[in-house]
């Protein structure tokens, strides 16, 4: 499903972008190529995405979208540049919450999707996002407020706006970074995975 471009390929879309990317690794494989966000935050990089002519976006309530680091037991490398393994969006996990699937899908032997990797992927291949089937990005949670221990309910979210509430009438159709709650089921948000992260 929607088969992504080389590494190289994918280097040079980043940087026509004007994504601040280091040089390539040489060395590095993997199927889809993933800044780390201390070099470009998530933020900054959601309103790159597009589909048709609309640009996407963060939704309002999502101030602290920084603060979503990897979730317990998702390790990201500590690279500049490094390589996804087999990412998927997930559909089979479709109306089932993420406090259900994310156990399934480590029991299988993959990790949980980072928000900075989903985004990546969007970046490369837009139609990854279809109507009824977008994806939570479960491998980026939010510790709760100082002296409350465990984790912020929230999940970051990648779907297309309907262009209602807040979002408005000129964003209908665009690539949208919002959230869900960890316990909630959505019939139209799958829950993605990788098979794995490499650095060169």
């Amino acid at each position: 499903m929607h088969p992504l471009p080389d590494l190289t390929a994918q280097h040079r879309r980043l940087a026509e972008l004007g994504v601040p990317v280091p040089d390539l690794p040489p060395g590095l494989v993997g199927d889809l190529l993933v800044v780390h966000p201390r070099l470009a935050p998530v933020g900054d990089l959601v309103p790159l995405l597009r589909r048709g002519d609309r640009p996407g976006f963060v939704v309002e309530d999502m101030t602290d979208l920084a603060e979503f680091g990897p979730a317990p037991g998702v390790e990201v490398p500590d690279a500049d540049l490094y390589a996804v393994h087999a990412p998927e969006r997930g559909d089979e996990h479709a109306d089932r919450s993420p406090d259900e699937v994310d156990p399934q899908i480590r029991s299988r032997g993959r990790d949980l999707m980072t928000v900075a990797e989903g985004v990546a992927w969007v970046l490369q291949r837009p139609e990854v996002l279809e109507r009824n089937r977008c994806f939570m990005t479960t491998g980026s949670r939010r510790p709760r407020a100082a002296g409350r221990p465990g984790l912020d309910a929230r999940v970051p979210a990648l779907w297309i706006s309907n262009g209602t509430g807040r979002d408005g009438r000129d964003r209908r159709g665009a690539p949208k970074l919002g959230w869900c709650w960890a316990g909630n089921r959505h019939t139209w948000l799958g829950i993605a995975s990788v098979a794995g992260r490499s650095t060169a």
